[in-house]
């Protein structure tokens, strides 16, 4: 463990460290009675989705695969980025029990909080229709999980995220605007957006931070007049205690551009949105930035369990009651249209099997796909859904 932060290290989670106490425990017990040999299938999956939902995004799985590398099992799952259901298995891990025991509370970390996130990410995503989300909520966790958070962000389908390591993490360039912290220090809102356009690269688009000190409307136009046609759009980060009506104060924005022939600069909104804000303010906002309700999102449930042991040659359908026995394989006819049958047997319904193998004997044989291609996987799928309800 870390002396200065309380985090873990890589090298301990890929050897089983971090995990709970009984599974080191479960581990002696299985040695001291010489039941190392035991073979199973333990199969992830999800429980109940959070009330209202219809689906979740299935994440994780690239380092999932990293966690179980050089173990001797076989691994079959989903697709990273799967729209999937309640009660749905998304994993079967095929080896001696004693081989990951330890492992299964890394694992449905890992996959349970990615999914998590990425779902979060996925409604907001939809909810935007055409309008841009971008990812701004780093600092409401741990900076340990600052590149995970904005991968399982991306790969749900956010247009951008804001970590400034993102192109070394997951080769994306990062995306953001400016703080009121740079304003306050020039203490004059028109000198801090001239040195903003001065300085930054000209990649970035020059977007001014309109309400640190005064009436959202005046500042909109005096950053026109200071940044001319190189101002790309303005954002409001107008705290609830002075907003009022934010779509009010949006329209008024608008209107004011579309006289003064200034209608191509874009209003981009932040600042504790819920899907609900979004929702209500999507048709006069270009763009969203939302932070906290990504990075808490409401929990996709998972659980990891033993559902075939092998038996004389066998493998045996076989787990606690309250679970489904029997290692699963999933077809799918269409988005969320899926036919689920037993792990070896044929579809009567579906054709496109879903539940590929992944490792083999602790050898990856199926490389994981990009972040951009999990991307845009979820994104196709999600044209094909419902737009769900805003919570």
């Amino acid at each position: 463990m870390g002396t200065k932060f309380y985090i873990a290290r890589e090298e301990d989670i890929l050897a089983g460290k971090i995990t709970d106490v009984y599974f080191d425990r479960t581990k002696e017990i299985i040695r001291a009675k010489g039941l190392e040999d035991v073979k199973v299938r333990l199969e992830i999956h999800t429980g109940g989705l959070p009330s209202g939902y219809e689906w979740a995004v299935y994440a994780g799985l690239e380092e999932a695969l990293h966690l179980l590398k050089g173990r001797n099992v076989t691994v079959y799952s989903l697709p990273e980025g799967t729209l999937i259901k309640e009660n749905f298995p998304v994993m079967v891990i095929e080896g001696r029990y004693i081989d990951v025991c330890e492992l299964e509370t890394p694992l449905l970390g890992i996959l349970r909080h990615y999914t998590s996130v990425a779902t979060k990410a996925a409604r907001f995503r939809k909810l935007a229709g055409s309008k841009t989300v971008l990812y701004f909520g780093l600092r409401g966790a741990h900076p340990a999980i600052s590149p995970m958070l904005d991968r399982a962000a991306y790969v749900g389908g956010v247009d951008g995220v804001s970590g400034s390591f993102n192109k070394e993490t997951i080769g994306v360039t990062p995306k953001g605007t400016m703080p009121h912290a740079l304003i306050l220090v020039f203490g004059d809102e028109v000198e801090a957006w001239k040195a903003y356009d001065e300085v930054v690269d000209e990649s970035v688009p020059r977007i001014a931070l309109i309400d640190t000190f005064n009436d959202e409307r005046f500042a909109t136009m005096a950053a026109v007049e200071a940044l001319g046609d190189r101002l790309h759009g303005v954002r409001l980060d107008t705290p609830k205690s002075r907003r009022g009506s934010m779509k009010s104060i949006i329209e008024e924005i608008r209107w004011t551009l579309k006289l003064s022939g200034k209608q191509h600069v874009k209003i981009y909104v932040s600042g504790g949105l819920s899907e609900k804000a979004l929702y209500e303010l999507r048709d006069v906002a270009d763009g969203f930035g939302v932070g906290t309700s990504i990075t808490y999102p409401p929990s996709v449930d998972m659980s990891m369990d033993i559902v075939e042991k092998f038996v004389d040659g066998s493998w045996i359908p076989y787990s606690k009651r309250g679970k489904f026995p029997g290692a699963k394989a999933v077809y799918r006819c269409g988005v969320l249209d899926y036919e689920i049958v037993r792990l070896e047997t044929l579809p009567t319904r579906c054709r496109e099997g879903l539940m590929v193998k992944w490792i083999e004997g602790g050898e990856i044989v199926r490389e994981p796909p990009t972040v951009e291609d999990v991307r845009d996987y979820v994104l196709k799928q999600l044209k094909e859904v419902p737009e769900p309800t805003p919570t």
